[in-house]
């Protein structure tokens, strides 16, 4: 049974910073597209970062140079770090995985965690 169990959501104050975690089970992240994706009150979800199997990242515009997406297979986690946070980044962050790449920019992802929240203040 394929899971995904985000953690390391909480509040914090514009210009800190937080590490989100998406810890998997059943089945091995090493051959699969991993993503971030977020989805603030009232405003359809967005896709956050990607990385590929061969560890190709790519970014939203508006967290690159911010946000950091990267995984360790051997743990078969992927992580999120998100620095210089801003109010606008406050939304549920949910990761999730799809069989393939190398192409991973997409929204249609197979399997997606249920989400932590992320509350930015000013």
């Amino acid at each position: 049974q394929v899971q995904l169990v985000e953690s390391g959501g909480g509040s914090v104050q514009a210009g800190g910073s937080l590490r989100l975690s998406c810890a998997s089970s059943g089945y091995s992240i090493r051959n699969y597209c991993m993503g971030w994706f977020r989805q603030a009150p009232g405003k359809e979800r967005e896709r956050v970062a990607t990385i590929s199997p061969d560890g190709t990242t790519r970014y939203l515009d508006s967290v690159k140079g911010r946000f950091t997406i990267s995984k360790d297979n051997a743990k078969n986690t992927q992580y999120l770090l998100m620095n210089r946070l801003k109010p606008d980044d406050t939304a549920v962050y949910y990761c999730a995985a799809d069989y393939g790449g190398p192409l991973c920019w997409y929204d249609t992802y197979n399997y997606w965690g249920r989400g932590t929240q992320v509350t930015v203040s000013s």
